[in-house]
């Protein structure tokens, strides 16, 4: 009838199971070409990348981050990972700039270049009205580094400020993004 199978039998059963599955897995990755991995190369951050169609300030904010990120890191001939990487607290800046032979001064032209690059490409993506990116330009090019790369680590913020400066009116502002 049924035949009755000792614990021992049991858990070696369950190891060779598990081998089985291991192997099978193995088999499954060596299949699709998992012997062959390369990481994926880094885009070169000079060559202009097309917005996808945001909808909404948190869209249009990311794809602002993105293209100021570019900007910048193509001004510093870095990536726009490193750079991100570098931006994210003062130490890991301090490190980045000593690193690749920086200045303050060149990091905040960098910064600044990387945030009116995203304005234009903003504005060529049809994403924000000539009307809106003027003033926004001529506030870019005098705003204090520490605010710049706030703006490009979250690029939220600065369209939420561009509501809360139309005050009242400050639902305009999403009329005013395409």
């Amino acid at each position: 009838m049924g035949a009755v199978v000792s614990a021992a039998n049991r858990g070696t059963l369950l190891v060779l199971c598990a081998i089985a599955v291991s192997l099978a897995l193995v088999g499954a990755y060596l299949a699709a070409g998992g012997s062959s991995y390369t990481p994926a190369k880094t885009q070169d951050p000079c060559r202009e990348r097309p917005w996808r169609d945001p909808e909404g300030l948190q869209q249009i904010a990311e794809q602002f981050s993105l293209s100021a990120l570019d900007g910048a890191a193509c001004q510093l001939g870095v990536s726009r990972e490193t750079l991100a990487r570098a931006l994210t607290t003062p130490a890991s800046r301090e490190r980045f700039m000593r690193r690749n032979g920086i200045e303050d001064a060149e990091l905040a032209r960098a910064i600044r270049a990387g945030l009116l690059r995203a304005v234009d490409d903003a504005e060529r993506a049809g994403a924000l009205y000539p009307v809106l990116a003027a003033p926004l330009r001529a506030t870019l090019r005098q705003i204090p580094v520490d605010r710049a790369i706030e703006l490009i680590q979250d690029a939220r913020s600065l369209l939420d400020n561009l509501q809360s400066f139309f005050g009242p009116a400050g639902g305009l502002i999403e009329q005013l993004l395409p």
